[in-house]
């Protein structure tokens, strides 16, 4: 008997213990993924995601906490995406969920998840849409996914949020001068945490002389917020900054747009990722695909060559 039904049943019931279950099984086999997702499916589309992306050690941790707060607060219930670095020794996680927000761990209106980004090149596990998508299903209103690192190959926090913060501090200043357009188009604003600290007013100044350079019309270009998560300095005028995005998203189409494009490059996604583990598969258990990498290997044969000879 199937028990995922039932286990997708009690965790909509509100049940966390079913909730972390699913998790699991999606984390460890692709069969349960796609039973899990039928059911989420049809129950998705209504939770608000909120991407917060940045180097380590900006604070990302603790301004998703203050952000989990503050809607508690107004009663909306939050699902938290913590994806952290992949353990060599375990596969999972190095953060594990109970070293973060610890305040929130008697809150039943708040999940905490850590997933590992598995080798994933852009900070995100790639069963991560697919947990945001089941926080979405089994009723969170708000989810935040926190990603790991930041940079021209670390963009695909787009590929989940609706909202995507880029978290600096005010040391990172070659950040700032070495941001190209990639970062600029996947913020939709950038947040200065640590403001308290010498050179945030700078730092502000220089992320708006960068965005100022941004083609698109002032009113859709990031916007800089200064924040002090430590103490909870400027992040509910953050909390008020996402709100009036989603809000003016939502009303102006973009919102309905963002998350159809990202639909469409989820599935492009699924279906590479299916041919290239079945080319790979078919050249493992095919003795003709000996011979052509064997050349390669011996500098006898082009590459190129060699992969016209496998297709």
């Amino acid at each position: 008997m199937n028990p995922i039904p039932d286990i997708f049943s009690r965790a909509v019931a509100g049940d966390r213990r079913a909730l972390a279950r699913l998790l699991t099984r999606m984390e460890r086999g692709a069969s349960d993924l796609g039973e899990i997702m039928r059911l989420a499916r049809p129950m998705s589309g209504r939770a608000a995601v909120i991407g917060v992306t940045g180097p380590p050690g900006a604070g990302k941790s603790t301004l998703v906490d203050g952000l989990a707060s503050i809607a508690r607060a107004e009663g909306e219930t939050v699902g938290v995406l913590a994806v952290d670095p992949t353990s060599l020794f375990s596969g999972g996680a190095v953060l594990g969920d109970r070293i973060r927000m610890q305040r929130h761990h008697l809150d039943r209106g708040v999940f905490i998840r850590s997933l590992a980004t598995r080798g994933a090149g852009g900070g995100l596990s790639s069963v991560a849409s697919a947990a945001v998508r089941l926080l979405d299903a089994v009723g969170k209103d708000i989810v935040l996914v926190e990603t790991v690192g930041v940079g021209q190959t670390e963009l695909d926090v787009m590929d989940v949020a609706d909202v995507a913060l880029v978290t600096l501090v005010p040391e990172a200043g070659d950040t700032v001068q070495a941001m190209k357009a990639g970062l600029l188009e996947i913020a939709d604003a950038f947040v200065v945490n640590k403001a308290d600290r010498d050179g945030a007013g700078q730092m502000a100044a220089a992320l708006r002389s960068v965005i100022a350079l941004d083609p698109r019309p002032p009113a859709l270009r990031p916007a800089v917020t200064l924040t002090q998560a430590h103490n909870g300095a400027g992040v509910r005028e953050l909390y008020a900054h996402v709100q009036a995005l989603l809000a003016d998203a939502a009303e102006s189409g973009r919102l309905a747009r963002r998350r159809t494009e990202r639909a469409r490059r989820e599935a492009a996604r699924l279906v590479s990722a299916a041919l290239s583990n079945a080319l790979k598969a078919a050249m493992e258990g095919d003795p003709r695909a000996a011979d052509p990498l064997a050349r390669v290997s011996s500098g006898d044969l082009d590459p190129r060559a060699a992969a016209r000879l496998l297709l």
